[in-house]
C-alpha cells in the first residue's frame, strides 16, 4: 500500500496539549483516527510525529491528501465535490 485510504472527507478537531507528542495516521487504516493505532503495519506509510508547541485546538487532516501534513489544508473539498483529479 503506497496510497492512503481516505478515512474521512472532513478534518478532525483536536485539543492538543503543549509539549505532548501526537502520532498522526498517514495510511488512513487506523480505527483511532486521526491518530495511529499500528494498522499501517505491512504498508509503506508510517505515522507522522506532531509535537504540540502550545495548548490549542488544531484540525488534523482526515482525507490524508493534505500538503501540510498533518494539518488540514482544505484538500478534502475536492474529494467532497468528487473531483479526485485535482488531488
Amino acid at each position: 500500500m503506497t496510497q492512503p485510504f481516505v478515512r474521512s472527507t472532513m478534518p478532525k478537531p483536536v485539543d492538543v496539549e503543549a509539549g505532548k507528542t501526537y502520532w498522526w495516521c498517514r495510511c488512513g487504516l487506523s480505527k483511532a483516527q486521526p491518530f495511529c493505532d499500528g494498522s499501517h503495519a505491512g504498508t509503506d506509510l508510517a505515522p507522522l510525529e506532531y509535537q504540540a508547541m502550545e495548548s490549542t485546538r488544531i484540525w488534523f487532516c482526515g482525507c490524508k491528501k493534505t500538503l501540510k501534513e498533518p494539518l488540514c489544508d482544505g484538500s478534502h473539498k475536492a474529494l467532497e465535490a468528487g473531483n479526485l483529479a485535482q488531488l
